[in-house]
């Protein structure tokens, strides 16, 4: 999207792999990101399944500046502008809604939706979106 400071595919290709991850409480967030790094991990998802999950985003982009600290389970466009006022540099949902898809479209950063379906995956490119989570693999529209 042209209001994206970066693209999902170079945010998806900056490392190795891309750890999910679940913090429960927010003193562990900068040990582990700072280790994940130095391990040569450099992409970290931090999903948002506890009530301290956007602070530990804010915390690890704040501390932790080589890493590249995104947010995952994102439902809502509420959720992702409070992950981008964070910090967050890419957001994933597990799924696609035309308010999330409109929300992510004129956000500043890229929102890589989980499909299940042929459906699912037009809707996302209907949005000009390029890069989709399947739940078997990335899908990537032609």
């Amino acid at each position: 999207m042209k209001s994206w400071k970066t693209s999902a595919e170079q945010i998806m290709t900056a490392g190795p792999v891309v750890p999910v991850i679940v913090i429960n409480k927010l003193e562990q967030a900068v040990p582990l990101a700072k280790a994940l790094v130095a391990g040569g991990v450099r992409v970290l998802e931090v999903t948002l399944r506890t009530p301290c999950a956007v602070e530990a985003i804010r915390a690890i982009a704040k501390e932790v500046p080589e890493a590249i600290v995104g947010a995952g389970t994102v439902l809502n466009p509420q959720q992702l502008a409070d992950v981008v006022e964070a910090g967050a540099q890419f957001a994933i949902s597990p799924g696609l809604t035309d308010e999330l898809l409109k929300a992510a479209t004129e956000g500043s950063i890229p929102l890589i939706p989980g499909i299940s379906t042929v459906s699912e995956l037009m809707l996302g490119m209907s949005y000009g979106l390029r890069e989709l989570n399947s739940s078997r693999q990335k899908l990537t529209a032609a």
